[in-house]
């Protein structure tokens, strides 16, 4: 085959283009940028979430080395799930990123050779195309370098802008960079890093196994789970955040997407301050603040009385049904004067309607079923059957939160339900009297002393505590009988206290 002999001057035009290219990449290359304002050089401290780097003391803006690798890692998603994410730094959340205005930013991106997918980053900080996803794509086994100054404080999210750009993000590429003002930020006890986001798995919401990305969900906006920081439970138990009586708080809350916009709230807490979007302008006294995806926000309050106080998103499926639900945990004096706790625990039957004859008649049939069942041992064991699920949703809605999914409870404060001595030994009367008045002081469980409180749940209809109740007694390794809702109607109506312990 003849090969075809290229004009001249298209040759010289190709080579002066070359040259042009060669000589613009020796040039940005070579050209040490130095920006007047800037005294000396550091390297960022990086942090994985819940953790925050240390405030920036200093008064004067300078150079910032961030070094940033990404990695594409299994880690869990939820009991019995993993999933492969793809992270900033190895965790979802991306590592935390601080700064000063003003300061002068080197950012290296590293992406792992182990990695299977070249991957960017845009940083909502940066003023410049893309936020430096044009000068930052990286192949596995590279590194990229771009600078940028920090020109407006606030806190930004930063996330991957490779395409699909919506998949990176669903797999966790997203974390958060605070731009401190120059003065700084007021001094707090605690800061705290928390970050949502929306998670499309193919198999079912606590399906077991590996999990993979399931594009067709992302595009319908339908997750299989809403988190904080990654993981189902990520911030529960000895997980939890911690503070103490009087001690103020800050969270640096983002939402990483890629979908939903959060309604995050604190039970039991009001925030003092709120900068929305991670603006500049604070609102004070807010009960929820929104977090649309792609944004974030500071929340600030005071924390006055001891207890378990749950982060969710308001959405209120997406924190009990899908993961997004957090503890803080809070230790010190109580304040009855900001809070009394229960004063009055009174049984309230409510106003008896007047039957009729068809009432009567009804009440009757009722009966005569009733005492089929019992009397027919198959429709007995369906029936408790029936009570063990309608019990399981009682408990995933009321039980979980404290008790945990696996009935384990949370060590040294919360005992377990899961092959439980002490529940083993309750009479169903015990029992049904626990879940109504709660119950205060030692227990000792599985050999464990317990030192609690458990709050009264009176405000259950007698079949969902006969439901639970007969749930909890035949799961987690327990092994127990029916409680009816007769013997919690029964019990309800009785006005007779409940000891402390009634083993003493």
């Amino acid at each position: 085959m003849k090969s075809k002999i290229l004009p001249k001057q298209w040759v010289a035009g190709a080579l002066l283009l070359a040259g042009a290219y060669v000589a613009s990449a020796q040039t940005n290359a070579s050209v040490k940028l130095i920006d007047p304002e800037v005294q000396g050089e550091v390297v960022a401290v990086l942090a994985q979430a819940p953790n925050v780097p240390p405030p920036i003391t200093r008064k004067h803006p300078t150079k910032v080395i961030v070094n940033l690798e990404v990695r594409e890692v299994t880690k869990r998603l939820a009991d019995g799930v993993e999933y492969v994410f793809w992270t900033f730094g190895g965790d979802v959340p991306g590592s935390f990123i601080r700064i000063r205005a003003g300061d002068f930013v080197e950012f290296h991106l590293n992406n792992h050779q182990d990695s299977k997918m070249p991957h960017n980053i845009d940083l909502h900080a940066v003023t410049g195309p893309g936020g430096g996803a044009a000068s930052s794509f990286t192949a596995p086994g590279h590194s990229s370098q771009f600078s940028f100054k920090a020109l407006n404080p606030g806190l930004y999210v930063y996330h991957c802008a490779t395409a699909p750009v919506g998949m990176h993000v669903g797999n966790g590429m997203y974390g958060l960079i605070l731009v401190e003002p120059m003065e700084g930020l007021p001094p707090v006890d605690h800061e705290y890093y928390v970050m949502q986001g929306d998670i499309y798995t193919v198999g079912k919401n606590g399906e077991e196994g590996l999990q993979y990305f399931d594009m067709n969900k992302a595009i319908d906006e339908r997750p299989t789970y809403v988190v904080f920081n990654g993981a189902v439970g990520s911030l529960v138990g000895d997980k939890a955040l911690t503070a103490k009586v009087g001690e103020r708080i800050r969270l640096f809350m983002g939402n990483g997407g890629p979908n939903l916009v959060s309604s995050f709230h604190v039970i039991g807490e009001i925030f003092d301050t709120v900068y929305p979007e991670g603006g500049s302008v604070a609102q004070h006294n807010v009960q929820t603040t929104m977090i649309p995806a792609g944004g974030a926000a500071i929340v600030e309050f005071k924390v006055e009385i001891p207890g378990t106080y749950i982060l969710v998103d308001h959405s209120l499926f997406r924190a009990f049904n899908k993961g997004a639900i957090g503890m803080l945990k809070v230790d010190g004096p109580a304040n009855q004067i900001v809070y009394s706790g229960k004063e009055v625990d009174a049984v309230y039957l409510g106003k008896a309607a007047a039957g009729g004859d068809s009432e009567k008649r009804v009440a009757e049939l009722k009966a005569e079923v009733a005492a089929e069942i019992k009397g027919n041992p198959k429709i007995a064991s369906l029936s408790k059957e029936i009570q063990m699920e309608k019990g399981r949703g009682v408990f995933m809605q009321t039980c979980f939160v404290c008790h945990q999914l696996n009935g384990e409870g949370l060590p040294g404060q919360i005992p377990p339900l899961a092959k439980s001595d002490f529940l083993a030994k309750l009479t169903n009367e015990e029992a049904i009297r626990n879940v109504l008045a709660g119950r205060t002081g030692e227990v000792i469980v599985n050999g464990k002393k317990y030192n609690g409180t458990m709050t009264p749940l009176n405000y259950l209809a007698d079949d969902q505590i006969a439901n639970v109740l007969t749930y909890v007694r035949n799961s987690f390794g327990n092994e127990g009988g029916v409680v009816t809702m007769e013997e919690v109607k029964r019990v309800r109506a009785s006005t007779a206290p409940l000891a402390a312990n009634p083993f003493e």
